[in-house]
């Protein structure tokens, strides 16, 4: 007896957040360029440029942002990939978010006020914050 289809659509959903929470681009992009919505997100509202953000998959965010991905698409918390990036301390995340046009105002907490609650003045001075 086969899945149901509706198994089969969570098991394909499961892998492709697992491809981002892993940072393997290549196979990521090849479902979203053959339709897989580069903004699909899980039940907790976690987009697959969070999951990549938050687990510093630059080089996964910048592609996924290259093909139409809202960089500031918050979660059920109400949390951008920017403040999850500056969360983690992933530098080169957070560049490449702000370089795909991430708002460090948006969100709650927002990148800046995350960057505050950890004394990061380096990243305010970036975010062209005090």
């Amino acid at each position: 007896m086969s899945e149901a289809p509706d198994s089969e659509v969570i098991a394909l959903a499961t892998k492709i957040f697992g491809l981002a929470r892993q940072g393997e681009t290549a196979p990521l992009i090849a479902y979203v360029e053959a339709g897989v919505s580069p903004d699909l997100s899980n039940d907790r509202g976690d987009c697959l440029v969070m999951l990549a953000a938050y687990h510093g998959h630059a080089e996964t965010v910048e592609a996924l942002l290259a093909r139409g991905a809202d960089p500031d698409r918050t979660n059920d918390r109400g949390q951008t990939p920017l403040a999850g990036a500056v969360f983690k301390g992933e530098d080169a995340v957070i560049r490449a978010l702000l370089a795909g046009g991430a708002d460090p105002a948006g969100g709650t907490p927002s990148a800046v006020d995350t960057a505050r609650m950890f004394g990061k003045a380096d990243l305010l001075e970036l975010f062209g914050t005090q």
